[in-house]
């Protein structure tokens, strides 16, 4: 048996590491290139939609990007639809060392922010790291790509698939999916082919969902972003942009509250004077309604009615956490909203079934455009769970 994994980021990853270590000879397409971690952020794809959503295309994907939060996600709904994640998160969590940070990798602006949710009743915890806190060293560069390697990225799964004999092939964007008979044959790259006995998709809840209109499966639709923005004002000298960021969560219905620092509030702030170092801010990431829709030429999300009573609900509550943490309020300014986490577009129980084959068989999906709603939260440990359990749905197959 031959696979072919389509995509590089924490599900390509997860997957064509399992498979390559049980002796399925695995095959592992990138479209963009390989790079050193800490220039990953030469890398960014922005697409501005309605709401802002980025990538990072190379070989990790977004995972080099990531704050590394490694938070379960949607446990429960996915319990709903059959599908029992626990063994996979609990295996995840030991192998990759998962959990919060010493008190030493936490800045005065973390701390200031935690204590002051605390004194306004609000309950805030440690955020769980994917990060190895002997390798870090606090210096705010987490989603710009660690100049450490201190964080998890898929290109740890992707070196390791490559020990056990998989074959990595970057640069080279998949442009089709072969099918014969009601299976899956291999995929295109232009004029190039690649044959396999099994497909696995992990490109991303904008590229998966094209492939997979390319032959005829109504992918695409029901896009959410787990909508985001950052509101921030003056608190001079925190020095919180040299801090581990999201290093704490609080958690709401429907919304996630966590330290964020961005370059945005500093323009604004210009008129003060502000410099990097004199901003503090609260990232506002809301579980946002999948309204938007991925076509062949183009992408929509805007923000429902519902989505922009949650971000306000979540930027008051904000406001007044960062007033109790000494930030003066007449200085408070917020970014425009921004899509973090875009998913829905191949989800389980319309495209995909509970193994995450389409209709095609042989053709699998791995990655967020599965998961059947919005998360609101970091997804990137749900991700490679679902990979995980893919991986061993093949093996076992």
């Amino acid at each position: 048996m031959n696979a072919i994994v389509v995509g590089s980021g924490a599900g390509g990853g997860t997957v064509a590491k399992e498979l390559a270590k049980s002796g399925i000879s695995v095959t592992l397409i990138e479209k963009g290139p390989a790079t050193s971690t800490k220039k990953a952020y030469n890398h960014y794809d922005i697409l501005n939609v309605g709401t802002e959503v980025s990538s990072t295309v190379c070989l990790g994907g977004t995972t080099l990007v990531t704050a590394g939060n490694a938070v379960r996600t949607g446990e429960e709904s996915f319990k709903k639809l059959g599908i029992d994640l626990s063994n996979e998160f609990e295996e995840l969590e030991d192998e990759l060392s998962i959990n919060t940070l010493p008190d030493s990798h936490f800045g005065d602006g973390t701390k200031k922010i935690m204590d002051a949710a605390q004194s306004l009743g609000l309950e805030i915890q440690k955020m769980p790291k994917f990060i190895y806190p002997d390798l870090c060293k606090p210096c705010g560069k987490c989603v710009f790509g660690c100049p450490r390697d201190a964080k998890w990225t898929s290109m740890k799964f992707i070196d390791e698939a490559e020990k056990y004999g998989a074959k990595i092939v970057e640069k080279t964007p998949v442009t089709d999916i072969i099918i014969s008979d009601g299976k899956v044959k291999g995929v295109k790259s232009d004029d190039k082919i690649f044959e396999a006995d099994i497909v696995i998709l992990s490109s991303g809840a904008i590229e998966t969902p094209r492939l997979l209109q390319k032959i005829g499966i109504n992918a695409g639709n029901n896009l959410f972003v787990d909508t985001f923005v950052t509101v921030g004002g003056l608190l001079k000298n925190i020095k919180y942009n040299k801090e581990v960021t999201m290093n704490a969560l609080i958690k709401l219905e429907d919304i996630v509250l966590a330290p964020h620092f961005s370059e945005i509030l500093v323009n604004k702030l210009k008129k003060y004077k502000a410099r990097k170092k004199d901003v503090l801010g609260l990232m506002i990431k809301i579980k946002d309604e999948p309204s938007g829709k991925v076509t062949q030429d183009n992408v929509i999300k805007f923000n429902t009615a519902e989505d922009v009573a949650l971000l306000a609900r979540g930027s008051a509550i904000a406001g007044s956490i960062l007033t109790e943490a000494g930030v003066d309020p007449e200085t408070f300014v917020s970014t425009y909203a921004r899509g973090a986490h875009p998913g829905g577009t191949a989800a389980i129980g319309n495209i995909v079934d509970t193994n995450l084959q389409t209709e095609i068989e042989g053709l699998y999906v791995a990655d967020a455009s599965v998961l059947p709603e919005a998360p609101g939260a970091p997804p990137v440990l749900t991700i490679l769970a679902l990979a995980k359990r893919l991986a061993k749905h093949i093996i076992n197959k």
